[in-house]
């Protein structure tokens, strides 16, 4: 029989739907029966993608005895990671306190009161059973003990990187820079790109302060370190050469074999940078790997909403990449012998399987095409022509095969994340495709994530949006509304970023540290109320509200935004160089704060012809505004007849120009 899970509208909750664990969702029911009957809770955490959340699914919540000892002494919580962040963030940072690692499948095991007392992530079936007993006869037998290591945890989960407001004003420095590059370089990989260790992941976010970093100081090493990366990335098996899209993170140090899910949250971001890294590096590979990451989006992440889908599972008929590996045999069936010959060569396909371990090939690039080309004594066009042909069939073939699961949810803030991405493709290429899905995209999350109150949900499924959302729910879609605007010069998208603005300001604030809450003072608390601070896979919250509360403090003359996102980078500074990596959004910020930011106005009949060849070039510290009319505090007084350029900075601008090339000199004098 199905358990409580049956209702939810998470796929990976309905994974867990006909296990035999009385599984129940997070909620009132739950935490109201382990306070009437006494009992340990275990809040167990995971996603639909997640390889190893599966496997101990089948090992130990498919198992009938581990299921009677689960239910016989604990309530069972499942919590899909994605649809309820906040209850991960702090059981994840109850285990990082316990164990001082963390992962998924996380699982923790709670007080009545929701309190963890211990936790871990994957456990082996017979290491599960051993703990499930020996922590119900913990509880049963010692239950002050267990009390007092709660009490302990819950203040170390509290007080955990909780920071106090910097009051003293500072003035910002090329030396705060470099203080925090110069550690920072010691971790980075100059033979195969991203840093020095494995597993290895995009951290899109890095590599986009480093290329700002390389612009803005000249700064060979971050040119060479970046360009390295993007290039090791597109080339290895962590990217889809085939369909396109990048896979969540290659688990060796060369980008070889990835964990195979597909997040939307990469994919966007990743669209961002490589767009950016075209205009900065002029390397048409770029182009084309936003282009294929695009045709994946289109091809399978897509509702008919024009919402995006969240995940793609690693796995396919149990196997892991089996979706996406090849035997060469099989390759050989598909393409005639001498483009088999020829694909095999350039993506390392061999008999025995590049991938060793599972004896099967993860196509990957290891030479140039200039090295192949003359191998096989043809041009490299002819080249390039016979490997797109090829990829093309073999992709038709490899869509016949069972396919790996989707997560179809909707989140709002990686919606947001891909909906920046294709403003961004947008400016990079001017191709209306990438505008016109966003602008769907955008209309689509007004019509269903916003309530009239302006309360933001964070999930859709099954024309429903069901919890509220959270700070990074709000930053990222205020960040990809001004992004929007940028594209548009439509107002009402900064309009409605404001508003939310409006919204996190009073509904997050923290006023003892300056920042914002992850969660709103108008849902059902939890354990504990925490700031999301450091940068991640993606930036934390707070660092792209600092950045929001920046610009939108610019382009609508208020001053409480300025002086608000100030202080919140005054707080946070003094960490920054410690740990750069997890900074780097927080990082970017002190650069525009050094090298300033360019309010770029453009006005007049022609905007969209100025707007576009201004877009040609890489100006990572500017905000764009403009259009034929408007209303912002910044284009008053700017229209003036004819098509003008304005590059201003600190309210003020020097004098209007009429051609892009002009307003670039000014910019660069």
């Amino acid at each position: 029989m199905a358990n409580r899970l049956i209702n939810s509208s998470s796929p990976y909750l309905l994974q867990h739907a006909n296990n035999p664990v009385d599984w129940y969702p997070w909620g009132e029911e739950a935490l109201n029966k382990a306070r009437e009957e006494n009992k340990l809770i275990l809040v167990s955490i995971g996603y639909s993608a997640c390889h190893w959340c599966h496997v101990m699914e089948h090992e130990s919540f498919e198992d009938e005895d581990i299921a009677v000892i689960m239910n016989k002494f604990f309530v069972c919580i499942k919590v899909d990671r994605e649809e309820r962040p906040d209850i991960d963030q702090i059981y994840m940072n109850a285990v990082q306190l316990m164990t001082g690692r963390g992962g998924w499948p996380l699982n923790c095991f709670c007080l009545p009161d929701q309190r963890p007392i211990y936790g871990g992530t994957y456990f082996r079936k017979e290491d599960w059973r051993n703990l499930l007993l020996n922590l119900a006869q913990f509880y049963q037998n010692t239950p002050k003990e267990a009390e007092e290591y709660a009490v302990r945890l819950t203040e170390g989960i509290r007080q955990s990187e909780k920071l106090t407001f910097v009051n003293t004003e500072r003035i910002y420095k090329p030396k705060d820079i470099q203080g925090i590059l110069k550690p920072w370089k010691m971790l980075f990989d100059f033979s195969e790109g991203g840093h020095n260790k494995a597993p290895k992941f995009p951290m899109p976010d890095n590599w986009a302060f480093l290329m700002k970093v390389a612009h803005l100081e000249k700064d060979d090493a971050a040119r060479v370190i970046v360009k390295l990366t993007l290039d090791k990335m597109a080339a290895g098996g962590i990217y889809d050469h085939l369909g396109g899209g990048f896979a969540r993170y290659s688990v060796d140090h060369q980008w070889h074999i990835p964990h195979f899910e597909k997040m939307l949250y990469d994919n966007g971001q990743l669209m961002s940078l490589y767009a950016d890294a075209y205009k900065f590096y002029k390397d048409e590979h770029y182009k084309e790997v936003v282009y294929e990451t695009f045709s994946w989006l289109l091809r399978e992440m897509i509702s008919p909403e024009s919402g995006f889908y969240s995940a793609l599972d690693a796995d396919s008929e149990g196997v892991e990449g089996k979706f996406y590996t090849w035997d060469k045999a099989e390759i050989n069936k598909v393409l005639d012998s001498k483009t088999a010959e020829i694909f095999n060569d350039y993506y390392e396909i061999t008999e025995d399987g590049n991938w060793e371990e599972e004896q099967i090939n993860n196509p990957w690039i290891r030479k140039t095409k200039e090295e192949v080309a003359n191998k096989f004594s043809i041009s490299e066009e002819k080249l390039n022509n016979l490997l797109s042909e090829a990829k093309e069939k073999l992709l038709e073939h490899r869509n016949k095969r069972v396919h790996p699961g989707l997560d179809d949810k909707i989140l709002t803030s990686w919606n947001a994340l891909m909906l920046k991405g294709l403003c961004d493709a947008y400016k990079a290429f001017n191709d209306n495709q990438f505008l016109e899905l966003a602008n769907k995209n955008a209309v689509f999350i007004l019509n269903n994530m916003l309530a009239e109150n302006g309360k933001l949900f964070r999930n859709y499924k099954g024309s429903k949006a069901s919890i509220s959302a959270f700070l990074d729910d709000y930053a990222l879609l205020i960040q990809a509304f001004i992004s929007l605007y940028e594209v548009t010069f439509d107002e009402k998208w900064i309009f409605s970023a404001d508003k939310l603005t409006e919204f996190v300001l009073t509904h997050f604030k923290d006023s003892e540290s300056g920042l914002f809450f992850y969660t709103s003072d108008l849902d059902k608390e939890l354990i504990a109320r925490k700031c999301e601070v450091m940068d991640n896979v993606i930036p934390s919250s707070n660092s792209v509200m600092a950045h929001n509360l920046k610009k939108l403090g610019l382009l609508l003359d208020k001053e409480s935004y300025l002086d608000y996102y100030q202080g919140m980078l005054r707080t946070v500074a003094p960490h920054i160089a410690s740990y750069g990596s997890a900074y780097s959004n927080w990082a970017s910020l002190l650069l525009d704060e050094v090298y300033g930011l360019y309010e770029i106005a453009i006005t007049g009949e022609n905007v969209e012809e100025k707007r576009i060849a201004l877009e040609k070039f890489y100006i990572p510290n500017k905000i764009i505004l403009g259009g034929k009319s408007g209303t912002l505090p910044l284009l008053a007084d700017k229209f003036i007849g004819e098509t003008k350029i304005f590059v201003c900075e600190n309210k003020t601008c020097q004098l209007p120009v009429s051609e892009v090339k002009q307003a670039i000199e000014q910019i660069y004098n």
